[in-house]
């Protein structure tokens, strides 16, 4: 059954040109998985087509974005520390099929998914949790982690669900306390000083010092990287300190899309990304797909160079250095109105 379309696979050509150098590795480790991938596919005619639609949509971001309402910001390394905690919980947060998902209130609001992490999160530190401090950090205990990420109660007044994944969540916050702690002085600014103002280094040092940030995968023996946190904590420090001090950074249009589940649904919408049937229908019925396996390589690898070829295309259109930073954010926001579109690929992951 998956004979027809392998044979119109991208696979049989080159995807594109990788810019250089590639330092980060993203790019062209997920480059040989999209040409022997067996069941997602990139519509380059396509791309073509989606290009003018998304350029509608496109204003220039590298002035700075960073959404204030439900993000701590008080301008010092505390800040800092908090961006790194809030990317080392970024990750997971859809229900199991049929099930409520996780939820907060906030300041009369009820938030779901990434939102709700980011507004617990400032909750806790309005509330005096100082989760800048990296001792505070590397024991938190387990009732203090459920009381961050308390969710809003039940229509019945029960208490409400559970993040998913609380136990790799809690870990993750051990290690970002213990980390800073032993090599940085309990401050993640030290770290950021040490790479001088370059994106790609500090996703780097991120994903060697960091192990929760090392984004790996293994594709017929292959080491692929996709480091979607530790790029998007890069871009995050960008956005709060509007490109200065701890957000000063030379080459952040080094840095690839953040390969998620979001993004491979828009760009399923739009017809960038094809599954195999025996795959679209797993997706559709909303089953779970192995972390790591070669199902849900090929689709981030895919997402990745769909998103790099969109890049280049609406660049070439635009006449504009269109950084894929902006198409991801540009991607995010058409994805977060989603009612039309078909389900998003579901994998228990730390990644994403």
């Amino acid at each position: 059954m998956l004979d027809g379309f392998i044979q119109k696979n991208i696979s049989q050509d080159e995807p594109s040109t990788i810019p250089e150098p590639d330092t980060l590795g993203v790019l062209s480790s997920t480059s040989w998985v999209v040409e022997h991938a067996g069941q997602v596919r990139i519509n380059k005619e396509q791309i073509d087509l989606v290009c003018p639609q998304l350029l509608k949509h496109y204003t220039p971001t590298l002035e700075p974005f960073w959404y204030d309402r439900f993000h701590f910001h008080d301008g010092t390394e505390r800040t800092v520390n908090w961006l790194l905690v809030l990317d080392a919980l970024n990750f997971c947060f859809w229900a199991e099929k049929n099930k409520p998902r996780w939820r907060v209130e906030y300041e009369g609001e009820i938030l779901d998914g990434y939102w709700a992490e980011a507004a617990s999160l400032t909750r806790a530190v309005e509330e005096g949790i100082a989760l800048w401090d990296a001792e505070y950090l590397s024991r938190m205990s387990r009732e203090d982690l459920a009381y961050i990420f308390r969710s809003n109660k039940g229509a019945n007044g029960s208490a409400g669900e559970t993040i998913p994944l609380f136990d790799a969540r809690l870990a993750h916050l051990h290690e970002v306390g213990r980390v800073l702690v032993e090599r940085y002085a309990g401050q993640f600014a030290h770290a950021i000083e040490k790479v001088k103002g370059s994106a790609v280094s500090l996703v780097l040092l991120l994903a060697q010092e960091f192990p929760s940030f090392r984004d790996v995968a293994i594709y017929h023996g292959r080491d692929i990287r996709f480091l979607k946190r530790a790029q998007i904590c890069v871009a995050d420090l960008y956005g709060a300190f509007g490109g200065k001090r701890w957000g000063a950074f030379t080459d952040l249009d080094k840095l690839t899309i953040f390969a998620d589940y979001k993004l491979p649904q828009v760009l399923r919408h739009y017809g960038v990304l094809e599954y195999a049937p025996e795959l679209a229908q797993r997706i559709d019925n909303q089953e779970l797909l192995q972390p790591g396996g070669e199902e849900e390589v090929e689709l981030r690898a895919a997402t990745i160079w769909a998103c790099e070829l969109l890049r280049q295309e609406m660049s070439r259109v635009s006449g504009q250095s269109i950084t894929a930073v902006e198409v991801d954010q540009l991607l995010w926001f058409l994805g977060q109105n989603s009612a039309e579109m078909r389900p998003y690929h579901r994998t228990r992951t730390i990644y994403y």
